[in-house]
């Protein structure tokens, strides 16, 4: 972990009101430890790439245009409400041909790994053709009645979010296919810090891309960059990239999603633990899937129920309609009202190892996709501590925060 700054926290409400403050809490950035008091702060509404309409729109006029987005695709009207990018575009008579969805859909609606079919968008009309299914890059035939592809989708800061594998391939589209593409940037919700194990690239997946920590502290139009600036298209094919930058952003400023990224990801508290929860994905435990805390909440049957007091049973729910442990009590904790993360926390997964009843069954070959390396996996079943583990990371860290300074576009 690398640390920087005193956060400032924006809450961005669905009110569209925004509030800051100083919680004296220290952030972890690439650099070095700085001390600074903060006083009186402003308050300062963040403005999206996708609000920042006058720097594009020009841009996209009498253009054919194939959007991905999804249900984060949103601006904010004069009046505090939000409307949908594609019917604020198609006001505007833009002539949006198609829309590409990703992971959950264009509505965001489907469970995490579920197939997701073209089809049409009963609101607008318009052709939706799935980057979540046999097809993840759009093909040639796809692409050529377009003259620019927009991307405008909220990512939460994690390597396995898979957004930003959906970034890659619509780039790497772009280039092979000579089509301009504009990523409308947004904020990183986890944007502050830098954590974990570097990917190793014999465990690229879909979950994984780039040798990148797990924690990667840039936003999607940075991303986007040091995708295109680090030769990681096939071939090292050239993306004709342009972002639209943010106003008044920075990597300091905590920010509250107005709606949701994913299904299972509610709240900013889901957001905050999900870089750490989300390795249970690639266990027997459970990390909150079925219930109305998601990556908030952990268990398994297998958990020691006197050493884990606290129990709940995973249910089918929209966004989760087989749950891991389905109908079975699991034995765990409750991190709804835990102290906000700044860094990867290791001790509940090491604690969940160490508590289950059968730790040959713990890990599944998922685990080290997630990691992006098969040592992680290895060092908890020797028994190494969380900051023993730690320490290993940080000649990788050091090595990529180097890199990630190159393509920031914020302070």
């Amino acid at each position: 972990m690398i640390k920087g700054l005193p956060k400032i926290t924006f809450l961005f409400l669905l009110s569209g009101i925004l509030s800051c403050g100083n919680n004296n809490k220290q952030t972890k950035d690439q650099s070095q430890v700085q001390e600074k008091e903060i006083e009186n702060p402003v308050k300062t509404e963040i403005i999206t790439g996708a609000n920042n309409t006058a720097e594009y729109l020009p841009l996209i006029k009498d253009k054919k245009i194939g959007f991905v987005g999804n249900q984060t695709s949103i601006i904010k009207n004069e009046n505090g409400s939000y409307i949908h990018l594609v019917d604020s575009l198609l006001n505007h008579d833009i002539q949006i041909k198609k829309v590409f969805a990703p992971e959950h859909g264009f509505r965001g609606t489907a469970d995490a790994g579920e197939v997701v079919k073209d089809g049409i968008d009963t609101k607008t009309g318009l052709p939706v053709l799935s980057l979540y299914g046999e097809n993840k890059k759009p093909t040639a035939e796809v692409l050529k009645d377009l003259d620019m592809i927009i991307f405008d989708i909220q990512d939460v800061g994690a390597r396995f979010y898979t957004y930003i594998s959906t970034l890659h391939y619509i780039m790497e589209a772009c280039a092979e296919n000579n089509i301009p593409l504009l990523v409308l940037d947004r904020p990183n919700p986890n944007g502050s810090y830098i954590d974990g194990p570097i990917l190793e690239k014999e465990n690229k997946s879909f979950v994984g891309m780039h040798p990148v920590p797990v924690v990667h502290g840039m936003t999607i139009g940075e991303y986007a960059n040091m995708i295109n600036g680090q030769d990681w298209l096939t071939d090292g094919v050239k993306c004709d990239l342009q972002v639209i930058k943010m106003k008044n952003y920075d990597h300091s400023l905590a920010y509250s999603l107005p709606v949701k990224p994913s299904p299972n990801l509610p709240n900013e508290k889901s957001i905050n633990l999900y870089p750490s929860l989300c390795f249970f994905e690639g266990t027997n435990v459970n990390a909150g899937r079925g219930t109305t805390k998601q990556f908030q909440v952990f268990g398994s049957p297998f958990l020691d129920s006197e050493y884990y007091p606290y129990s709940y049973t995973p249910q089918s729910m929209d966004g989760a309609q087989n749950p891991k442990h389905k109908g079975k009590e699991c034995y765990g904790k409750d991190l709804s009202k835990s102290p906000e993360l700044n860094s990867l926390n290791l001790e509940w997964l090491i604690e969940a190892y160490n508590h289950t009843s059968s730790k040959e069954d713990f890990f599944n070959q998922f685990f080290t996709k997630l990691a992006g390396t098969k040592k992680l996996q290895q060092q908890i079943e020797e028994g190494l501590s969380a900051e023993e583990i730690e320490k290993t990371w940080q000649s990788g860290l050091k090595e990529y925060s180097e890199i990630r300074k190159k393509y920031l576009l914020y302070k």
